[in-house]
């Protein structure tokens, strides 16, 4: 018993080892997952990158030393294989074969509604057109329900703008002739004995369209310090946000009531000075934005701030004239028969569109021709003192109903190339005047006890 105890004890037994087929069949799985992951990466090592170009797509080959960075290389070689692979997709991009998709008319789905071919809403449609003629009217507010043609229109009065000149080269589309004010670089450009403006090469591009959405930040609305183009110039470098292309052109706010109040301010302070001042990262600049505002909200949303609503020439209801039967049987079918790229859907919707297009064409001219034409058109004293009676008589409070009043008026009078009547003006209280000071929603109503206008002076 004695030598048994001093004896050591057998070891424990753990699990037999896995018989030499199962360690085969383990080692054939590792090889096989080896095999496929390796079939897999080849493509990708072979291609690297795919760029998509306006026209064709490219592919920029990855160098061979920059793939091999599982080998046994130095840290050295390594930074040259990068180096060498950044060189080449920068030499691809120079070559042209990089690019941004160019944002054309055919390539987000072909052409809006045009405007003509909306059924009803003449007020709203006749106060888009004087909005696009006198860029002093500010914009057009237009509220109304759930389908009730708001957006269309805005998008729709886009076709009817002519293109604009402007300075080559100039990211905030600046008018040769310095019309609408110089930005600070063009300033200081100026002032370092740069070349005149009228010296200037130009370009022609179609008129901007820029929508600003909901969740907008500051930065990209006003423009902000780019970090990666400021590190490798090793100074500040401004790159311009929305309300820098937007110049001159449409500035488009859906649900501006539910803006948050930050960027209410902003554009606020866009429609009542005509420029933007930036003042943030070091940055300190002031350039012009002068676009035709067009705003649209739905009232059960929530209400529009008075002191904005205040600051637009125009603020119209699309629920003011509602349809009959037939003219919502016909603004459904024109809605169900139109394509914006390709075949009609009928005869007759082929015809209403090429009208339509034709009726755009000769807007486009009319557009063009009013611009110079209001340059040089005067109101009468008698006609002035006939708004300010309107708007006294309407309890309209402040000056601007009468201000915008007269800008309606002269647009309304450049369409049609002639002096200011009388029919302008009672357009003009009915559009500016009447929905201020009674807050009437339809102001397309008659109104019979409205003061008969002066008539016009003598030429």
């Amino acid at each position: 018993r004695r030598l048994s105890r001093r004896l050591p004890r057998p070891p424990r037994r753990g699990p037999p080892p896995p018989p030499p087929t199962m360690a085969r069949r383990r080692d054939s799985r590792r090889r096989t997952a080896a095999a496929v992951a390796v079939a897999l990466c080849a493509p990708l090592a072979a291609t690297a990158f795919t760029f998509v170009s306006p026209g064709q797509r490219t592919r920029v080959p990855a160098s061979p030393s920059a793939l091999n960075v599982l080998a046994d290389e130095t840290a050295e070689d390594r930074a040259k294989a990068a180096m060498e692979a950044e060189a080449a997709m920068e030499a691809a991009a120079a070559s042209g074969s990089v690019g941004i998709k160019d944002n054309k008319l055919m390539d987000v789905g072909g052409r809006p509604f045009p405007l003509s071919m909306v059924v009803g809403q003449d007020a709203i449609k006749q106060a888009l057109l004087l909005s696009a003629i006198n860029h002093r009217m500010g914009g057009v507010v237009i509220s109304g329900g759930k389908g009730t043609a708001k957006s269309v229109m805005a998008r729709a009065l886009h076709q009817l703008l002519p293109p604009i000149e402007v300075i080559k080269g100039s990211p905030f589309n600046i008018d040769p002739e310095g019309e609408f004010g110089l930005d600070d670089f063009t300033k200081t450009d100026l002032a370092n004995g740069g070349a005149p403006l009228a010296e200037r090469d130009t370009e022609v591009i179609p008129c901007p369209f820029v929508q600003v959405p909901l969740n907008v930040m500051e930065d990209r609305l006003i423009g902000s310090a780019d970090l990666e183009e400021s590190v490798k110039t090793g100074k500040t470098v401004f790159s311009p946000g929305l309300l820098a292309k937007a110049h001159r052109g449409v500035l488009y706010v859906d649900d501006i009531n539910l803006l948050d109040e930050e960027t209410a301010n902003i554009l606020l302070n866009v429609v009542t000075e005509g420029f933007v001042n930036v003042e943030r990262e070091g940055i300190s600049l002031r350039y012009p934005c002068r676009p035709l505002l067009i705003a649209t909200f739905n009232p059960d949303e929530g209400e529009l701030r008075d002191h904005l609503l205040d600051r637009i020439a125009v603020a119209l209801s699309a629920d003011a004239q509602p349809l009959d039967i037939e003219e919502r049987v016909r603004a459904v079918n024109s809605v169900l028969e139109f394509s914006g790229s390709g075949k009609q859907g009928s005869e007759e919707a082929d015809v209403a569109l090429r009208e339509a297009i034709e009726n755009e064409d000769d807007l486009k001219t009319a557009i063009v021709f009013a611009r110079e034409y209001i340059r040089d058109l005067k109101v009468a004293p008698s006609q002035v003192q006939y708004l300010c009676e309107e708007a006294i008589r309407a309890g309209c409070q402040g000056h601007r109903a009468e201000i915008y009043a007269v800008e309606v008026a002269k647009a309304a009078a450049a369409i049609e190339g002639r002096q200011v009547t009388s029919d302008d003006l009672r357009l003009a209280v009915k559009l500016a005047i009447a929905p201020r000071g009674t807050f009437i929603n339809d102001p397309m109503n008659p109104d019979e006890e409205m003061m008969p206008p002066p008539p016009p002076p003598p030429p």
